[in-house]
């Protein structure tokens, strides 16, 4: 049967980590005897030594004429995303789109491909900490910064650095089928699908504001206050403004509404107090001012698409399981009562 062929480009600074990953993803894919295989190689755009993020040295013997005959070729992580990719890549890269060879940009990668054009009119995503220069250098890509990974037709590309694996095991899904990605995922140790998107990775800095409007002291007594009352007479009150006028001031400094902006408050509480604490779903939901699990569900979902359980699970690997029982157990009574 023949094999799968795969293009990882190296490039000097190339992250030795993204560098790996497709070979260690695709060629742990373990299909039957009579069905393909990946068949990975590397390729640079001037044959020879590439320095690595590591400062290690990499011997690479092809060119970009690699890519011709690959079937699916690998942008890892690109060093600086400032810096845009060769005409002569650029090239490359759109002779093997209009081929619709699979092409798959890993974290900041997503950019080089942004420079080909071959993201236009496509979802596509990168890092988060990239993603205020991706929006901006490429408004025709309709940019979906809360996921893990996006398969557009052609193209993927993945999120941040470990986000790398979850786009390789999709890709190996893809061609080979759920039960291989899912014994692929086993043989790495790994989610052969994690639940949520990189939404919950994203660190929340408090705006700088200016002091002069009392905004400032309002969102940090806020911020230690959520389970009190926060509405808007009382939030309005302290700014020392009418309503109206705190809201347009409110609007004007964080770019969104008070109520989105607490429940998005709220949300990075919970996963706080969900990633250092024991403390039963049920009590987080009313530490954090959303009142019942339900409600913290709700918005759980809404801003990083997973749950608290499974974000719990996910980020609090001390878990008492006595204490997780036991949550799960008040909960599930909770449940109970509210059934007529």
């Amino acid at each position: 049967m023949q094999s799968i062929r795969v293009a990882v480009l190296a490039f000097n600074g190339v992250s030795l980590f993204h560098l790996s990953v497709p070979g260690v993803v695709l060629g742990a894919a373990q299909s039957a005897p009579d069905e393909p295989r990946y068949e990975i190689n590397y390729c640079a755009e001037v044959p020879g030594v590439v320095s690595s993020d590591q400062g290690i040295g990499l011997a690479v013997s092809h060119g970009l004429e690699l890519m011709e005959g690959s079937d699916v070729i690998v942008i890892p992580a690109w060093g600086d995303q400032s810096v845009a990719a060769s005409a002569q890549l650029v090239r490359a890269l759109q002779v093997a789109n209009s081929k619709g060879k699979l092409i798959v940009g890993l974290c900041l990668g997503a950019f080089v491909l942004g420079d080909a054009g071959l993201l236009d009119g496509k979802e596509a995503t990168t890092h988060w900490v990239a993603r205020d220069e991706f929006a901006r250098r490429f408004p025709e890509v309709h940019f979906r910064p809360e996921v893990l990974y996006v398969s557009a037709g052609n193209i993927m590309t993945s999120a941040g650095t470990v986000a790398a694996i979850d786009c390789c095991l999709h890709l190996v899904r893809q061609r080979l089928g759920a039960d291989v990605a899912n014994r692929t995922a086993k043989m790495l140790v790994t989610p052969p699908h994690r639940q949520g998107g990189q939404a919950q990775y994203v660190e929340h800095p408090v705006p700088q504001l200016s002091s002069e409007t009392h905004l400032s002291d309002v969102l940090a007594w806020a911020r230690i206050n959520l389970a009190g009352n926060l509405s808007l007479d009382v939030l309005a009150d302290m700014a020392k403004m009418s309503r109206r006028t705190f809201t347009r001031r409110f609007k004007e400094a964080t770019g969104t509404t008070v109520s989105k902006w607490l429940n998005a408050e709220r949300v990075v509480r919970a996963q706080e107090l969900l990633e250092t604490t024991e403390l039963p779903i049920e009590c987080i939901a009313g530490e954090v001012g959303f009142g019942t699990p339900l409600s913290l569900r709700q918005h759980f979902a809404a801003h990083l698409s997973t749950s608290p359980s499974d974000y719990r699970k996910m980020f609090c690997l001390g878990m008492n399981p006595k204490t997780e029982r036991k949550s799960d157990s008040v909960l599930s009574n909770r449940m109970l009562d509210l059934i007529p």
